[in-house]
């Protein structure tokens, strides 16, 4: 599935996210768990990769003393984003051709690169991780698999493209880009959704 087929599912599906069946806890407690590995409340910036509409995390960063940048394919979900926090610095672009404008103390990648394409999300979370200042964290979600693997699903409604390197391939990754691996869990088992904490090396 292209980056725009993408983008029309999550216009239509973004409410969503802001209704009262969403779990606002979703999440949370694995970014309360990744944001202490930094060091201290010092001034920075944390980028939200995949930002969607939600804006659950972002007092959470703000505690840490951490300004808000946010990227998304969807116009719907920036527009929601926007309004429901202004103070956010929020662009509509296609992740894997955006350039990150700066170094960042923290990054979130929350239940978003999935949606990249298998031939595409190394380079990305490469990208990514380059893109941390020393001792930066980033927490990612994917697919807990013991090998890469795409499919295409439906469950929302719209058809949705999923992808993921498999643990094996994401650990090497970690490796590969200067990052160490903090945490790793399946936090929904037994299902297979799973999140790694890395964070650069000093």
């Amino acid at each position: 599935m292209s980056t725009l087929s993408t983008a029309a599912a999550y216009d239509l599906l973004a409410e969503r996210w802001q209704d009262a069946g969403f779990n606002p806890a979703n999440g949370v407690p694995q970014h309360e768990r990744a944001l202490a590995f930094l060091d201290g409340a010092r001034e920075g910036w944390a980028l939200n990769a995949g930002c969607g509409c939600n804006i659950r995390f972002n007092s959470l960063m703000r505690a840490r003393g951490l300004r808000i940048e946010g990227v998304d394919v969807s116009a719907r979900m920036i527009a929601l984003a926007r309004a429901a926090d202004p103070e956010a610095l929020l662009h509509l672009a296609d992740l894997t051709s955006w350039e990150a404008p700066r170094a960042y103390r923290f990054i979130t990648a929350w239940d978003s690169l999935w949606h990249v394409p298998l031939a595409q999300q190394a380079g990305l979370m490469a990208r990514l991780m380059g893109a941390l200042e020393p001792g930066g964290v980033i927490i990612l979600s994917t697919g807990g698999l013991d090998s890469a693997g795409e499919h295409i699903d439906a469950t929302m409604g719209p058809e949705l493209y999923y992808a993921t390197l498999g643990i094996p391939g994401l650990l090497a990754l970690v490796n590969e880009a200067g990052c160490v691996c903090r945490h790793l869990e399946f936090d929904q088992y037994p299902e297979k959704h799973l999140f790694v904490i890395a964070q650069r090396l000093v």
